[in-house]
């Protein structure tokens, strides 16, 4: 088993990483939109207070999808290899239309196997999260 750690995606908020390869497989963390370069969340906005004003799914959807990208590929995977992908939406109703449809270009060639569930919120004011398995060959 080896543990993988990237500068190449969002830093990870606890004590975990990024991904763990056991054998042939590879076990990403969740992983969100936040940007790798500063932290920030593409489209969102907030007030004062910290409440979220907006957001953009279809920024979130490409910048989560960058992050696991990332790390399937210092990982020594690739995005066709994804076997198996959850994905977390805070807001099922108003994102899911937009998301499928991004998720669709994206993966239209994986065909991994998909779950996509409603959470009351995530960890940061992320409105997606994704948790993949693919293989290494």
């Amino acid at each position: 088993m080896s543990i993988i750690t990237t500068d190449a995606a969002a830093k990870p908020l606890g004590a975990y990483p990024h991904a763990r390869k056991v054998g042939n497989l590879l076990f990403l963390s969740g992983i969100g939109s936040r940007s790798a370069k500063d932290n920030t969340i593409p489209g969102l906005a907030q007030d004062a207070e910290g409440n979220i004003i907006s957001y953009d799914i279809a920024a979130e959807c490409h910048s989560v999808f960058a992050n696991v990208k990332a790390v399937l590929e210092v990982s020594g995977s690739s995005w066709d290899k994804m076997v198996d992908v959850t994905v977390y939406l805070t807001n099922m109703k108003a994102d899911f239309p937009v998301y499928n449809q991004i998720y669709g270009e994206y993966f239209e060639s994986v065909q991994a196997c998909r779950t996509t569930v409603e959470v009351k919120s995530l960890p940061t004011p992320i409105a997606i999260e994704l948790k993949v398995i693919a293989t290494i060959d």
